[in-house]
């Protein structure tokens, strides 16, 4: 039996392709990359807002029109859109065979087989149910990969949907992702990207406290790793603890993803964030103040219900004030079954885009002065490949995370410079996000 995997989504959900992947290939079944050939299709779905649903919905309809075009026999839903809109999947797309709710994914064997009999399966558990260790194949195609060290959520943001599609907030244990992340080095993987609802919580459910710095300094330990990258630090979990890690720490590249979605008060408030701007303000002093040379990437939402052009002002000057090194703006996206859908003062699409566009472009400006400033500068640069036919290797800096951030181009005498390794390049120049340069030893 031949089995086509399509993973939608976050890093998270990634993750959990990764583990399936793994279970899939051990069982015996053979995986292939084109769907005409497949006797099974399985997606992990996305659902966090409207556009990611609709994807999800789009895939599964094209992967139904093999039923017909090809010799596909069995189609299995899984992951987020599989545990929130269960019912209307079963109503509304009757080419699913069978769905795997967000913590059933060791099921994903059973979906599978089951799939190619008449017999229609719902396989979901609890929510706060962690599947057991398993082995991962990357999905990335990359010598970098992401490591999920917790599931699910207890923040409650107002405009969030997670808590209710990924149960309570729950730490994976320690040495379960130790040996993970020993396999992935196994593999080739040598920057492990560290994901979560929120990292900076890491083992307050397990072990009573914030246990992020030690899972840290175990993981650093792994021969093979050469980067590891923190994602989703929520401002008002990071301490002195953390920073002072990731300070001397030499494997914790000086980076830190940190979602703050406003400056306002009184808009944070409403997003029931649990920090306020002058909190927000101390946390990146503290950051910076103790590693000068941190990148620090956050992501806003413009248009959130109640923002008035004062509040979308303010967040214009926060944004030049602070200059964040990476910045992304989401739109609010109003979702059926938050706090958030029902607030008053909702705002129109158009304006929700214009004050998106206004911020990004005052964005844009404020990384390309930081860009004119680096040339001259010597950065160590992640390898992601080579490009044989611009004959340049592409890589990223220590300020930029995969899929997300920029990329930097640059020119060596030596050809057999393999992915993964990390070499220091001069910037030579730019060009809008993306940086250039030449290797030097």
């Amino acid at each position: 039996m031949k089995v086509q995997f399509t993973s939608l989504g976050c890093d998270k959900n990634l993750s959990d392709s990764e583990h399936m992947l793994y279970l899939i290939k051990k069982s015996g079944l053979l995986l292939t990359d084109d769907p005409r050939d497949a006797d099974v299709i399985v997606i992990n779905t996305c659902c966090f807002i409207e556009s990611a649903l609709e994807e999800s919905i789009n895939a599964i309809i094209d992967a139904g029109k093999y039923k017909t075009e090809g010799h596909l026999k069995g189609l299995v839903v899984c992951g987020c859109m599989s545990e929130r809109y269960r019912d209307d999947i079963r109503k509304n797309l009757p080419e699913v065979d069978a769905i795997v709710g967000t913590s059933s994914y060791d099921e994903i064997v059973s979906a599978i087989l089951s799939s190619t009999n008449a017999k229609k399966e719902d396989l979901l558990k609890d929510q706060n149910f962690i599947p057991e260790e398993s082995g991962r194949i990357s999905g990335t195609g990359e010598p970098y990969d992401y490591l999920k060290i917790a599931d699910g959520c207890d923040k409650y943001c107002t405009y969030c949907i997670i808590p209710y599609l990924r149960g309570h907030y729950r730490s994976i244990p320690m040495e379960s992702l130790v040996n993970e992340a020993e396999e992935l080095a196994a593999s080739g993987i040598t920057e492990l990207n560290l994901v979560a609802q929120e990292t900076t919580l890491y083992g307050t459910d397990l072990y009573g406290r914030k246990a992020l710095p030690e899972l840290l300094r175990r993981l650093s330990e792994i021969d093979g790793i050469k980067w590891i990258r923190l994602l989703y630090c929520y401002p008002e979990s990071i301490d002195m603890d953390l920073i002072h890690e990731m300070a001397v720490n030499k494997k914790i590249v000086h980076y830190i993803d940190m979602p703050i979605q406003h400056c306002n008060s009184m808009i944070l408030k409403s997003m029931n964030r649990h920090i306020d701007k002058e909190g927000i303000i101390e946390k990146i002093r503290l950051l910076r103040s103790n590693i000068p040379d941190i990148a620090i990437r956050t992501t806003l939402i413009a248009g959130f219900p109640g923002e008035t052009n004062e509040m979308h002002e303010e967040m214009i000057e926060f944004v030049k004030d602070i200059k964040f090194d990476r910045l992304g703006v989401f739109t609010y996206s109003r979702e059926k079954g938050t706090k958030a859908y029902d607030l008053p003062d909702q705002i129109d699409e158009k304006t929700t885009g214009k004050r998106r566009d206004l911020i990004m472009a005052v964005q844009q400006s404020l990384v390309f002065e930081h860009n004119k400033e680096l040339i001259g500068k010597i950065i160590p640069v992640f390898v992601e490949g080579f490009m044989p036919d611009k004959n340049i290797y592409a890589g990223r800096t220590y300020m930029d995370a995969p899929d997300v951030d920029s990329y930097i181009f640059f020119k060596a005498n030596d050809l057999n410079i393999m992915s993964g390794k990390i070499v220091n390049v001069k910037v030579t120049d730019f060009k809008d996000y993306d940086l250039y340069g030449e290797i030097v030893k």
